[in-house]
């Protein structure tokens, strides 16, 4: 994840460049896909877990089979979130 920008006066006017780097991208896309199947085998409803995790970040919304909690754990939340809109965005 790139670093927060400081604005000054002047700059509160231009857009800021967000960039996620692409490992991150394929490490938050399989984390996710783990923890889906995770939550699934357990009998939860995998989308509100992982909606309640992204809201609160609470990683006790995510169950510790096959290690989902700690998988999660390991990339920033704006990461999951950044993997789920581009995927939303690009299947459309």
């Amino acid at each position: 994840m790139t670093g927060a920008m400081r604005l000054t006066d002047g700059e509160h006017e231009k857009t800021m460049m967000y960039q996620v780097r692409t490992d991150e991208v394929c490490q938050a896309r399989d984390i996710l896909l783990k923890v889906y199947a995770a939550l699934k085998q357990k009998g939860y409803n995998p989308i509100n877990q992982i909606v309640g995790y992204l809201l609160s970040g609470d990683p006790a919304y995510i169950t510790s089979h096959q290690s989902a909690r700690n998988l999660v754990r390991k990339v920033e939340r704006d990461e999951l979130l950044e993997e789920l809109v581009r995927k939303y965005v690009e299947e459309g």
